[in-house]
């Protein structure tokens, strides 16, 4: 939340790129100013409750039990005490309605827009490179459904009484090709033998699970400390064993809603993952990580579940389908130089194009 005070013009222009569900004129209500004065005063008052409880065990060591009540430090002091023990009481009372009210809207900010990508529709975007060379064929090639279909390894058709819409099923070398792909970026990304959360220049690979809670989807501005550090601490960047992280910043509940959830009369609060990233962000949820281990490169494969919005027409092929496999790149960095984020990106972008150029696919 400092950045978004701070910034409040970049944080504007993202509620205006992304369309979420707060407006411009609603930021002064989560800048969280009033909290952080709040804050700012309990951790005075604090101060001075130590101080003042000092001042008393001073008094009481110096002077007889009997006649302590007869000195006037002393009734001053316990005064001046049970008045700050009763503003911390309205203080701690005021920062916990504060901070839940906040937290509630500050759920609603999107995610940063990176300012080099272009605004508007897929008519709007830039070509930066293209690798290799576009087929050229002499006849009218066929799409990757027909081949299946003709092959026998994908099957798209005659499916709404087993599964739905957008389903599919993969046979034969169809199934054994998804699973070569996926092992084949594995291999690539996974140092051999895959050793810690610090492997050098290597990917920890993992597995996570598909039914996660709905917290791990929305879970923003989570603090974490080290275990040295005070309970009230507040993460800042002058704790270097210390970071804060941001969750995934996902909607489960928003209309139409883009994941499944499972029915609340049966299992409270579960839904099925649309991406191996809000796994992997729940793991790394209220979970402290030092500073000199990032970044952290994960890999995960896993089934997706999406529950894909109505476009007004069935899509072609195996796009926008409800379930698949996919393998995930997923960092963790730090934030002291604002640049981490960006570093890493640019790494599993590289990777990413290996990935294409190794298969001899054409891209752009």
């Amino acid at each position: 939340m400092a950045a978004l005070s701070a910034h409040p013009a970049q944080a504007a222009r993202d509620l205006e790129l992304r369309k979420g569900p707060l407006r411009e004129g609603e930021l002064r209500d989560i800048t969280w100013a009033r909290l952080e004065e709040v804050r700012a005063a309990i951790a005075r008052l604090e101060a001075e409750k130590e101080e003042v409880a000092l001042a008393v065990h001073g008094l009481v060591t110096a002077h007889a039990k009997d006649t302590l009540h007869a000195v006037p430090e002393y009734a001053a002091l316990r005064e001046r005490g049970r008045a700050v023990r009763l503003q911390l009481k309205e203080l701690l009372a005021e920062e916990a309605a504060l901070d839940e009210r906040f937290y509630l809207r500050a759920l609603q900010l999107p995610n940063s827009t990176h300012p080099a990508a272009p605004v508007g529709d897929e008519s709007q975007a830039r070509v930066l490179e293209v690798v290799g060379e576009k087929p050229a064929f002499d006849f009218q090639p066929k799409g990757h459904l027909e081949l299946g279909e003709e092959l026998d390894i994908i099957r798209q058709r005659r499916l709404s009484h087993i599964s739905g819409h957008r389903s599919y099923y993969l046979c034969g070398v169809g199934a054994l090709l998804q699973h070569a792909l996926v092992h084949f970026v594995l291999a690539k990304l996974v140092p051999k033998p895959p050793t810690s959360l610090t492997a050098l220049q290597g990917f920890l690979p993992m597995t996570v699970p598909d039914l996660l809670r709905g917290a791990v989807f929305v879970s923003a501005i989570v603090s974490l400390r080290c275990p040295s550090c005070p309970p009230h601490h507040h993460v800042t960047s002058l704790c270097p064993p210390c970071f804060p992280q941001e969750g995934c910043g996902m909607q489960p509940n928003s209309t139409p809603s883009p994941v499944y959830c499972i029915d609340p009369a049966r299992f409270e609060d579960l839904c099925l993952a649309g991406t191996s990233e809000v796994g992997i962000a729940g793991y790394f949820m209220d979970h402290a990580v030092r500073l000199q281990d990032m970044p952290i490169r994960i890999v995960c494969s896993s089934t997706c579940y999406r529950a894909e919005t109505d476009t007004g027409r069935e899509p072609w092929g195996l796009y926008r389908v409800h379930q698949f496999t996919k393998v995930e790149m997923f960092g963790v960095t730090a934030a002291e130089s604002g640049a981490e984020s960006e570093m890493l990106l640019d790494e599993f972008l590289v990777l990413q194009k290996e990935i294409f150029s190794e298969l001899g696919l054409h891209y752009r």
